[in-house]
């Protein structure tokens, strides 16, 4: 990213500098157990230590980032347990979003979801893995906002970030891929027909499915995985 793109307009300061963190952390660009360069960062996005400092607490409370006092902050590490705690309760949140939105969905809607569904195939049929995510998380992020229930966006947020973490760093083999593609093939079908609990059963399934490719991929690390924060306290 160059210098310019990373440069923060003052308008939407706090928001887009949690926005642009998170990006960073979910892609990668800052590495799980890796400490978070503050003075680096502020020079890149322009900004001084307050409102960077106020963004990392943000992030620190959606789970991806840990605070050291006087020692900064570091990118959370992703353990088993945090996949097995997460994902189901992830899976029911996106259940109930997909049954309020069959309710509220209307044809124009229907027919955005669609077009992200269509475009996001063809980043799959390319091997496009960063533009087939973006795309996909666009579609879940669609349904919830189809379902227009305010305390369960409120609940999602909590978890997407961590989420949105492990999907992305699962390394998804040919098979489990083209399942995902025809999960979200489903997905589209019972919008179509308006059909909540089928459509609640599909997402519950997705994320299900998701969580064991996550744990494939965690169990496959050759070093030993730390336990959680919650856990090492327990």
């Amino acid at each position: 990213m160059s210098e310019a793109e990373r440069t923060i307009a003052r308008g939407s300061l706090h928001d887009e500098l949690v926005g642009r963190l998170r990006d960073m952390i979910v892609e990668g660009e800052l590495p799980p157990g890796g400490k978070v360069p503050e003075k680096q960062l502020c020079a890149d996005f322009g900004v001084s230590r307050t409102p960077l400092r106020e963004a990392l607490k943000v992030l620190a409370s959606e789970g991806l980032l840990e605070l050291h006092p006087n020692r900064g902050a570091t990118v959370a590490k992703l353990t088993l347990e945090d996949v097995d705690e997460m994902f189901p309760v992830m899976g029911s949140l996106e259940a109930l979003a997909g049954e309020l939105a069959c309710r509220n969905l209307t044809d124009e809607t229907l027919a955005e979801l669609r077009a992200l569904h269509y475009q996001m195939v063809v980043h799959y049929h390319r091997g496009e893995r960063a533009a087939y995510f973006r795309l996909n998380q666009q579609i879940h992020e669609k349904i919830l906002d189809v379902a227009g229930n305010a305390t369960l966006s409120f609940l999602h947020r909590g978890l997407a970030g961590r989420i949105r973490r492990a999907r992305y760093v699962a390394n998804m083999s040919k098979a489990r891929w083209a399942q995902a593609v025809a999960e979200h093939e489903a997905i589209l079908e019972a919008l179509s027909q308006r059909d909540g609990q089928r459509l609640a059963e599909i997402l519950r399934r997705h994320l299900a499915n998701k969580a064991e490719v996550v744990k494939e991929g965690l169990a496959a690390e050759p070093q030993d995985l730390p336990l959680s924060p919650a856990r090492r306290s327990a």
